[in-house]
């Protein structure tokens, strides 16, 4: 046996193991073959029968071989099982210099440091860190954000009405089972991909604009991805007609502190009297994207149907992030970074506006709403958008693309993420690659 006994670095039985394993797997050793037996293998190797037994007992354990009473043991044909995977080649992404089409935020937007302090005072709570969260989300938390959504969006609630998640999706995956006389849901469109998969996963028919759908799920301060926000009229007769038909509403106020250029919208749910929506809110965007806390506000005709079964569930949410943004938002952060937020984002969207309108021209069709975080800008182009996104992540530039339409783009530009001293250079470089496909 060319076994290095000598070799001090691992235990006699680990050498013993490997020695077999590798003889087992390289095929030297067929399966059905015969183990030599503990007294004869340790005769070879100078070792105790104990080292030997050991290493035969790690094998058997991991599947290499296997032990017949008044036997001995045997190879398995574990080898043929595990065959080498082949790496997949890696495709040389080309680096990103601009992008604007990220969803992410900008690292000046959040105070890292007042998050921090509050998170080790959260992890000073040991007696509540030792249980598990409430189901419901922590009272504490609940109680505070019913006061906040009622003073900044005039939601009315009480904290029993508010269910706490990780993320929007967690919360629908609780939701969806109160609706089991409903089979129909309307998306603003197919972009709301990850809503309308938890909806396909409970087997709702999927409506795209379609007010007689059971449930309504509409974004009122996102209606288009350059920030359209749904009208105070246009909200009434959402309202009047789903209260006819008997339909449910989900207000998902995404984007909603992003209104900069008009007064915030009166929100669907306060509209209705609290009557018929479910108001959904997250802080994602606010904060942090991998702060995932979300929440929903049931009106009562849900409320009193999920706290039947909330023992069901289990709480989604970091107990500890939960008591950090509670104690965040009693002392003023939120209001706070609410306000940071607008004066900086506002600040970028006019930047890339007056950056795209110097390299596009006066006369290029550019829409921008009065909330979010991007805008449309419309160029005549024979190339479909996937070909056209290719060709811009050739030259390190990352866009959105609205659904095409014949001969046109319309490109989806975000200021989130990207320095302000990026917009100039990345609109030169894209107005490049638009030229060189519009006249290829």
């Amino acid at each position: 046996m060319a076994l290095e006994l000598d070799n001090k670095n691992n235990h006699l039985y680990m050498r013993v193991y490997h020695y077999y394993k590798d003889l087992i797997l390289s095929g030297k050793l067929k399966p059905g073959a015969k183990m030599p037996s503990l007294r004869r293998c340790a005769a070879e190797l100078q070792i105790s029968r104990t080292s030997v037994e050991t290493a035969y007992l790690l094998l058997a354990a991991d599947g290499y071989i296997i032990s017949r009473a008044q036997s001995g043991y045997y190879i398995t044909d574990i080898a043929k099982k595990q065959t080498a995977p082949v790496p997949s080649p890696k495709k040389s992404e080309p680096p990103i210099r601009y992008d604007f089409a990220s969803s992410g935020v900008d690292k000046e937007s959040f105070h890292f440091d007042i998050w921090r302090r509050y998170i080790k005072n959260a992890l000073r709570q040991d007696e509540r860190l030792l249980s598990y969260g409430e189901p419901q989300g922590e009272l504490e938390l609940r109680e505070v954000l019913s006061s906040y959504i009622h003073e900044r969006r005039n939601v009315l609630c009480s904290p029993d009405d508010i269910v706490i998640g990780a993320g929007i999706q967690s919360l629908l995956h609780i939701l969806c089972p109160l609706f089991s006389d409903r089979k129909t849901v309307s998306f603003p469109n197919p972009s709301f991909l990850q809503g309308i998969s938890i909806f396909e996963d409970h087997g709702f028919t999927i409506h795209y604009r379609d007010k007689d759908s059971e449930i309504i799920y509409v974004s009122p301060a996102h209606m288009t991805k350059w920030g359209e926000i749904m009208p105070t009229s246009r909200r009434m007769e959402l309202i009047r007609h789903a209260s006819e038909q008997g339909s449910i509403i989900l207000e998902d106020d995404y984007e909603n502190e992003f209104v900069y250029m008009q007064r915030p919208t009166p929100s669907l749910q306060s509209l209705a009297g609290g009557q018929g929506v479910v108001y959904l809110g997250s802080f994602s965007r606010l904060l942090l994207p991998s702060i995932r806390l979300s929440f929903m506000v049931l009106p009562p005709e849900l409320s009193g149907q999920y706290r039947l079964h909330a023992d069901r569930y289990n709480q989604t949410a970091s107990k500890m992030e939960q008591i950090a943004l509670c104690q965040f938002i009693r002392d003023g952060h939120l209001v706070a970074q609410t306000r940071r937020l607008r004066r900086l984002y506002s600040g970028k969207l006019k930047e890339l506006h007056r950056a795209v309108r110097t390299v596009f021209g006066e006369d290029a069709k550019i829409r921008i709403g009065s909330a979010g975080i991007s805008l449309a800008l419309t160029l005549p182009c024979p190339l479909s958008g996937k070909a056209f996104q290719k060709l811009a992540l050739q030259h390190g530039i990352r866009v959105g693309i609205l659904p095409e339409k014949k001969e046109e783009l319309d490109l989806i530009l975000s200021c989130s993420s990207s320095p302000t001293s990026d917009f100039l250079p990345g609109c030169q470089i894209l107005y490049q690659i638009w030229q060189s496909a519009y006249h290829g």
